[in-house]
């Protein structure tokens, strides 16, 4: 994989090198190559797309992970923890070059891409950046899963798990991400799984590369089996926002919201921001500077609260999307 930069307004595109026809001569696969470039964009040949938009009307797959696909069907899973990583560190502008249909899962974290992004250095680029404001509440409750964006002048997570695992402690956190607290806070958490599913994963095609070196792993007995054991006390609440954070960031910038889940995963993730996308009353474009939130939300008041505007003035002019490397 390698991280190329782009134009302003680009937003994130993945491109399956793999995929790429053979040009020999001016020549694609037998065919003369008499596609136009796109805007310094790799251009389609031969009758396939090779570039997938990172966008959550993408998104073709949420089984254990989050898989995006174009309209010729050509596909890449696993962008999470990339995403994450990229909304971590302000990057709104990129083409991914991908040789094979899966992201890299490196150490299962966000770490890696993040110790790399900052080693190759981001460049501001001549555009305003552009965030995703919620107006009102937005919903979903599926039973024992429930999701809702709340307004707020910046991005805060709160989240409730439920594993049935002696190993798993902490199950509940709030998470402020502004001023460096994905990188202090985050991009570190593991993606974690059992023991006792690796073969049911496995017999499904997943988990095919899994091991102790990209994953927490609890065991038969409820033990932490990876050498060192946690990074965090809660772990795993802190990568199930990490995927909040990837997920999220499919909407094409930063979000001024108060995201709240209770056993929320890649697929509700996606359904929120559909539902959210589907009334253009619930949102707007802003180019305000998010806000830290001054405190956590409690969970009663989330789930408690009145659908209201919550003095949010609607109706600003949409800019360019934002740009920083």
């Amino acid at each position: 994989m390698c991280l190329r930069p782009a134009a302003a307004d680009t937003g994130i595109v993945f491109h399956r090198t793999d995929l790429d026809p053979i040009v020999v001569d001016g020549v694609v696969d037998g065919v003369v190559d008499g596609t136009v470039d796109r805007g310094g964009l790799p251009a389609a040949r031969s009758g396939i797309d090779t570039l997938v938009p990172a966008r959550w009307d993408t998104v073709s797959d949420t089984v254990m992970s989050t898989t995006i696909c174009n309209d010729a069907g050509v596909k890449v899973a696993t962008i999470e923890h990339l995403m994450a990583a990229l909304a971590g560190c302000g990057i709104d502008n990129v083409v991914v070059e991908l040789a094979g249909p899966e992201v890299p899962i490196m150490d299962g974290s966000s770490a890696p891409f993040v110790f790399l992004i900052e080693c190759a250095g981001l460049e501001m680029q001549q555009a305003p950046r552009r965030s995703v404001r919620v107006l009102r509440r937005v919903e979903i409750d599926e039973g024992d899963r429930r999701a809702v964006l709340l307004p707020s002048d910046g991005f805060s997570v709160s989240l409730e798990i439920e594993f049935d695992s002696a190993a798993i402690v902490e199950k509940s956190g709030f998470f402020d991400l502004h001023n460096g607290g994905f990188k202090r806070d985050i991009c570190r958490a593991r993606t974690f799984g059992f023991e006792r599913e690796v073969s049911r994963l496995m017999d499904l095609g997943l988990a095919q590369g899994g091991s102790l070196d990209n994953a927490v792993v609890v065991g038969r007995d409820d033990e932490i089996m990876n050498e060192g054991g946690l990074r965090y006390c809660d772990e795993f609440v802190r990568h199930k926002v990490l995927d909040c954070v990837g997920d999220f960031y499919l909407v094409g910038g930063p979000m001024l919201t108060h995201f709240a889940g209770q056993r929320t995963g890649h697929a509700s993730n996606n359904r929120l921001l559909r539902k959210l996308f589907s009334d253009p009353a619930n949102w707007e474009y802003s180019h305000e500077v998010p806000q830290p939130s001054t405190e956590p939300m409690e969970h009663m008041e989330i789930w408690d609260r009145p659908s209201k505007m919550s003095g949010v003035i609607a109706g600003k002019i949409p800019g360019k999307i934002a740009a920083t490397a």
